[in-house]
C-alpha cells in the first residue's frame, strides 16, 4: 500500500486495527461515489457548509459553495462538501447563542475527524461565523473564513429600509401608536427582500469585519453583498487560498494571536459594531488562550475613533460600505493604532496590504482619523459594585444627555414578567427612571437573548419617549440602538449584585467614569442576599444539550464559552 505523507484520503483514518486495510477500504467507498483513481491522490479542501432551510442568510449558499470547489480545483485541491449546524438568528428557540458551542464543537470535531488538508468555513449569519473560526481555532487546521455578505436594500415609499435597525424602529413606531396596522404589514415585507444578513453594522457584519481583520478571510471580502459577483469571486479566490495553503500550511493559531485581537477590537471599536462581538471575540481568542480584558477594552476604546456611518449608530447601509472601501479604508485610516506585522491566511502582512493602492473611498460613509464621526470607540465597559466583572454600554448608539444620570429602578424579574407588565397602563413608571431585567443571562432558562433591548413602555411611547437606561444581563442585537447596558457580569441567576436590585432602588450611571452603581448600603444587601434563591432549573435536572450548557457555560466576560472547551490549563 501507499506510504505517502498523510494527507488526502490518508489523513486521519478510520482505526480498524491495520492502517493499509484503512486506506484500502476508504478508496473503495471513495470510488463508490464517482472518484477517479487519480483524483483520489490530490490533497482534500474542506468546505463546511452551514446552509439550512431554517437560515434565511445562507439561502445563497448552494450557488456559492460550486465557486468555493472551482476555486479548489483551479489550485489543485479536491473539493469536498460536508454540511454543519447551521444557526439561523430567528428560527431558534431561546436564542442562536445557546448554540453557538455546539456549532463550534461541530464544526471542530467534523474538521479533525473527516479527511482534509484545509478547510472553508462558510458562514454569515452572526453566530455561524464565530462558531466557525471557534471550532477552526480549535482544530488547527489551514483554515479560510468565506462570509455569506450582507442583503441589499428595499423601499418603503421615499425611506429606504434594510433589516433590522429599520425593522426595530418602525416596531417601535407601531408600538407607540404612529403606525397602522396596515403599513407595519406592508413594512415586514419589505424589509428583507434578498438573501444575506442584515443590511446594518449588525452582529453578522462586525463579526465579518472582524474575521477579515484576524486574517481569517481573505482581505476585501466582509463587506461584499451577498447577491453582488463579486461574492462569487470571493468564494472561488477562498477554495484557491485554502487549496494553496496544503503546500504552504498557515494554522489559525498562526493567524489569530494577541497582535491579530487587538487590531479587531480596534476595527470593532471604529465601526460602531455589535456589542455581541465582545463576547464572540473573547470566546474565539480563548480558544487559543488568549484573554480579552475589559480594562484594556477602555484604554483602546478612548484612542480609537468611531469612523464608520451607518445604522444603527449612523445612517448608511452595509452595501454603501462595501462602495465606500470596505475593511481596508478603515484599516488605513487607523494605521497609526494598528500592529502591522500580523498576517492573513494568504501569507500577507498587514502593514504590506495597507501600502496598497487604496482606491476611492466615500468619505460620507467612512470618516478619516482627523475628523472622525466620534472621538473615541463605540463600545465601553462599564465595572461597579451592580457589574464587579463588568457590563457593556454601546455608547455611539445611545443617548449621550443620559451618560450622567442617577435614577429609580423599575425591576422586571424575568422576561415573563418583562412581557405581562410592559405595556400594563397602571405600571408605575416615569422617563427618567431605570429599567432593569434580571434573569436573562447565560445560565438563565433563556440564555442570554437579545431581550436587552428592552421596549420603552407603551405608556411611554405614546407620549414621545425614545429612550431610557435600561439595564441587565442579556444581550442586544447588533442592529438595535438606545442606552442599553448590557452582559452585565455575574449575571443575576448565578448570584450577582443584579438579583438584589429592587424597583425603588437608586442607580448611578457615570459613563465619564465607565461605573454604574447600585445605591443601596451594604447591610441592605446583605440581607437580600440572606433570602435571595436562584431561579435555575439544576444542570442535574436537565438532559442533553440543555443539560451540558447549563453546567459548562461561562459568564459574559469569559465569552459565554463551555469551560472545558478553553485550551487545557488555561483555567484555575
Amino acid at each position: 500500500m501507499s506510504d505517502e505523507q498523510d494527507r488526502g484520503l490518508a489523513r486521519g483514518l478510520t482505526n480498524y486495527g491495520d492502517r493499509d486495510f484503512s486506506v484500502y477500504l476508504r478508496n473503495s467507498f471513495a470510488a463508490s461515489m464517482g472518484y477517479s483513481r487519480e483524483v483520489l491522490k490530490k490533497p482534500i479542501v474542506g468546505i463546511a457548509n452551514s446552509f439550512s432551510g431554517f437560515n434565511n442568510c445562507h439561502r445563497h449558499f448552494p450557488e456559492m459553495v460550486e465557486h468555493v470547489k472551482r476555486g479548489a480545483l483551479l489550485a489543485g485541491g479536491l473539493p469536498i462538501e460536508f454540511p454543519t449546524i447551521s444557526l439561523g438568528e430567528v428560527f431558534l428557540s431561546p436564542t442562536s447563542l445557546k448554540f453557538r458551542n455546539l456549532m463550534s464543537m461541530d464544526t471542530e470535531e467534523m474538521v479533525r475527524a473527516q479527511p482534509m488538508d484545509a478547510v472553508v468555513l462558510m458562514g454569515g449569519c452572526d453566530k455561524t461565523v464565530p462558531a466557525q473560526l471557534m471550532g477552526a481555532a480549535s482544530a488547527d487546521l489551514p483554515a479560510v473564513q468565506l462570509i455569506g455578505g450582507p442583503m441589499m436594500t428595499s423601499r418603503y415609499g421615499e425611506e429606504r429600509l434594510g433589516a433590522c435597525t429599520d425593522c426595530r424602529r418602525f416596531w417601535g413606531k407601531y408600538r407607540a401608536g404612529e403606525v397602522s396596522t396596515e403599513q407595519i404589514n406592508d413594512i415586514e415585507g419589505r424589509l428583507a427582500t434578498t438573501t444575506g444578513t442584515c443590511a446594518v453594522m449588525g452582529t453578522a457584519s462586525t463579526m465579518a469585519c472582524i474575521a477579515e481583520t484576524l486574517g481569517m478571510a481573505l482581505p476585501g471580502t466582509a463587506a461584499i453583498p451577498a447577491v453582488h459577483a463579486d461574492r462569487l469571486r470571493a468564494a472561488e479566490a477562498s477554495g484557491m487560498a485554502a487549496a494553496r495553503m496544503v503546500q504552504n500550511p498557515i494554522r489559525p493559531s498562526e493567524v489569530i494571536n494577541e497582535k491579530s485581537v487587538e487590531n479587531a477590537l480596534r476595527v470593532l471599536l471604529s465601526l460602531g459594531g455589535s456589542t455581541n462581538a465582545i463576547i464572540h471575540l473573547t470566546a474565539i481568542a480563548g480558544r487559543l488562550g488568549i484573554r480579552i480584558g475589559l480594562d484594556r477594552l477602555n484604554q483602546l476604546s478612548d484612542e480609537t475613533p468611531v469612523l464608520v456611518n451607518l445604522k444603527p449608530v449612523g445612517s448608511h447601509y452595509m452595501e454603501d460600505f462595501f462602495f465606500a472601501g470596505g475593511v481596508g479604508a478603515v484599516l488605513r485610516e487607523l494605521k497609526p493604532l494598528l500592529h502591522l506585522d500580523t498576517i492573513s491566511v494568504t501569507g500577507e502582512r498587514l502593514g504590506d496590504r495597507l501600502e496598497q493602492d487604496p482606491g476611492y473611498v466615500d468619505r460620507r460613509v467612512i470618516a478619516t482619523a482627523e475628523e472622525p464621526l466620534e472621538p473615541q470607540g463605540g463600545l465601553v465597559a462599564l465595572f461597579g459594585n451592580l457589574a464587579p466583572r463588568g457590563a457593556i454600554l454601546k455608547r455611539s448608539a445611545a443617548d449621550s444627555s443620559l451618560f450622567e444620570t442617577e435614577g429609580r429602578a423599575v425591576v422586571f424579574t424575568s422576561l415573563e414578567d418583562l412581557a405581562a407588565r410592559i405595556d400594563d397602563p397602571d405600571l408605575d413608571i416615569q422617563a427618567d427612571d431605570v429599567m432593569v431585567l434580571q434573569n436573562a443571562g447565560p445560565r438563565s432558562a433563556s440564555g442570554m437573548p437579545e431581550a436587552g433591548y428592552l421596549p420603552i413602555p407603551r405608556k411611554l411611547s405614546s407620549k414621545g419617549v425614545k429612550d431610557m437606561i435600561r439595564i441587565s444581563d442579556a444581550r442586544m442585537s447588533g442592529t438595535a440602538f438606545g442606552t442599553i447596558i448590557l452582559h452585565v457580569a455575574p449575571e443575576a441567576a448565578v448570584g450577582g449584585k443584579l438579583a438584589l436590585v429592587r424597583t425603588g432602588d437608586r442607580i448611578r450611571l457615570s459613563v465619564k467614569d465607565k461605573r454604574v452603581e447600585l445605591l443601596v448600603d451594604d447591610a441592605e444587601l446583605d440581607r437580600r442576599r440572606a433570602e435571595w434563591t436562584p431561579d435555575l432549573v439544576p444542570p442535574e435536572e436537565r438532559r442533553g444539550y440543555d443539560r451540558l450548557y447549563a453546567s459548562e457555560v461561562l459568564q459574559a466576560d469569559e465569552g459565554c464559552d463551555f469551560a472545558f472547551l478553553q485550551p487545557i490549563g488555561s483555567k484555575d
